[in-house]
């Protein structure tokens, strides 16, 4: 019987081969652990290095800020410096006892056309206009350009902006606020009639209020409209007549606009005058006008829509030329009473005024148009259809004899020679291919 083997002993070759992994393990943690420290050590020293460098090379991160901040804050007083230098320079009359007046609008047409006028015969005018964009801008800056150029500033902002009007009430004591900014335009209400709120109500809200805080208190002239006559039948339109029954929103804030007048009035012995204008026209006009649109509308050879009513009789208005209005705005101004109040506190009655600006001789439509087909020497493809229920109204005639009796208004411009100088200017604002041909009724 064979007899057997016993396996061999392999335990000692594991416990070697254990003992080995062992070391290996060791050896490759204390590896591991020096290279982390080399890797430490060396990236502690390249951070040491780099501080050093920004350090030498760069100030203090507190100090650059405040250099920063300090240069911030230079510019910015000098820009402020700039600014108030401007304001002042341009509000400070240049003949005895003149007026400093606010003039908001100043951009637009009545406003621009005021303007030059006052600085004209040496009184101190700032300007205040938002520029907003109801009609081409350009042209606006087109007349902000032109009255720079006589020294008039006009500055860019709000009547809702409050902060910037006490801030200019702080730099410039004004005698006196001509108050023509506002949404214009009786169609575009049907559109926007946020916007009319916005500008005519609670603009004129606003500058009644920074105005009674104001020491010493404004006189204010303000814009109203022939509009507020609304569905009034009586001919011609006078003061006394009601104007409770407006026919457009846009004609409601005006009429909004003069009740708010008198509460003011009554309350902060604020004195304020009321202009209701009759369809101002004239070089530098608002381009939603008709005779402007017709102008434009008749050298492009478009056709133009000629409103009658809905009976078949002609529409009229009673067209009234710039330099007119501005004559009475510059009446208005020149009797204007001092406000009664101070900060904000009456003081006894203040001086509240209505007056009608207008030309006394409404004219058709269809007349305006053939002035300015004899004008243009050019035949208008006209249109006619019946007047929309979009606020219009049919004829408009007023009664200055208020105005002609308290500061001589007396318009003296007739239609025909107003639309003479409006085209005059219009085609050389225009471009000289718009320029009428010779034989036109421009040239007699």
């Amino acid at each position: 019987m064979d007899r057997m083997v016993s396996p061999p002993d392999t335990s000692k070759s594991i416990k070697l081969e254990r003992y080995n992994s062992y070391i290996r393990r060791v050896n490759s943690t204390k590896l591991l652990n020096a290279s982390s420290k080399l890797l430490f050590r060396a990236t502690l020293l390249v951070a040491l290095i780099l501080v050093f460098l920004f350090t030498f090379n760069y100030p203090p991160l507190a100090d650059t800020t405040h250099r920063h901040l300090h240069a911030h804050s230079h510019f910015l007083s000098s820009a402020f410096g700039a600014w108030e230098k401007q304001v002042r320079h341009s509000s400070t009359p240049r003949r005895p006892n003149g007026l400093t007046v606010l003039v908001t609008g100043a951009a637009g047409f009545v406003g621009s056309h005021c303007s030059l006028a006052l600085k004209r015969r040496g009184d101190g005018v700032l300007g205040l206009d938002n520029f907003n964009s109801y009609y081409d801008p350009s042209l606006k800056r087109a007349r902000q350009a032109m009255l720079a150029k006589h020294q008039v500033f006009i500055v860019e902002g709000d009547l809702n902006d409050t902060p910037l009007l006490r801030k200019l009430f702080d730099v410039v004591a004004f005698t006196h606020v001509l108050h023509l900014a506002a949404q214009a335009g009786v169609r575009y209400a049907m559109q926007n009639p946020q916007s009319y709120i916005t500008a005519n109500i609670a603009g004129f809200v606003n500058l009644l209020e920074v105005s009674k805080s104001a020491n010493p208190q404004p006189s204010i002239v303000w814009a109203s409209s022939s509009s507020v006559y609304g569905l009034n039948t009586q001919n011609p339109f006078s003061e006394l007549h009601r104007t409770d029954q407006p026919a457009s929103l846009y004609a409601a804030t005006k009429k909004a606009g003069e009740e708010i007048a008198h509460t003011y009035n009554h309350i902060y012995g604020l004195s304020l005058t009321g202009l209701r204008f009759f369809t101002v026209y004239g070089p530098w006009g608002r381009p939603d006008m008709a005779y402007f649109f017709f102008t434009k509308d008749i050298l492009q050879g478009k056709t133009i829509d000629v409103y009658e009513t809905q009976d078949g009789k002609q529409v009229a208005r009673d067209f009234t030329y710039i330099d007119d209005i501005v004559k009475g705005c510059l009446g208005a101004l020149d009797t204007a009473e001092k406000s009664t109040g101070s900060g904000g506190k009456k003081r006894g009655p203040a001086q509240l005024r209505i007056y009608n600006l207008g030309n006394t001789s409404p004219v058709p439509v269809g007349n305006l148009v053939s002035i300015l087909e004899g004008l243009l020497n050019t035949k208008a493809k006209k249109h006619v259809i019946k007047m929309p229920s979009n606020g219009d109204v049919p004829y408009t005639h007023a009664n200055v004899s208020l105005a002609f009796r308290d500061f001589s208004y007396k318009p003296t411009t007739d239609l025909p020679t107003g639309l003479r100088k409006f085209v005059k200017w219009y085609v050389g604002y225009y471009g000289p291919q718009l320029r009428p041909k010779r034989e036109s009724l421009l040239d007699n």
